[in-house]
């Protein structure tokens, strides 16, 4: 599978909705899909499948708003 998808389908476990995977360009806070327990779900799950590690200092809700952008985010931390 390719790494954005796989990012993607992180992103709906944790959001709980499949909407993420049919608009990768939804903005997941304003919708209130993801939060700041969802964050730091998001982060360990990432260290956890991916091996990467990212500091939560490195992340901006306005850069890491959509699945298009996190898994961007992600693989420029790969």
């Amino acid at each position: 599978m390719e790494f954005k998808n796989e990012v993607i389908e992180l992103l709906a476990e944790i959001c709980q909705d499949d909407v993420v995977k049919e608009d990768p360009n939804i903005d997941l806070f304003s919708t209130t899909l993801l939060d700041s327990f969802g964050t730091v779900e998001l982060l360990v799950q990432v260290e956890e499948r991916f091996g990467i590690t990212v500091p939560i200092t490195e992340f901006d809700r306005d850069t890491w708003n959509t699945p298009n952008n996190i898994a961007k985010q992600l693989a420029d931390f790969k």
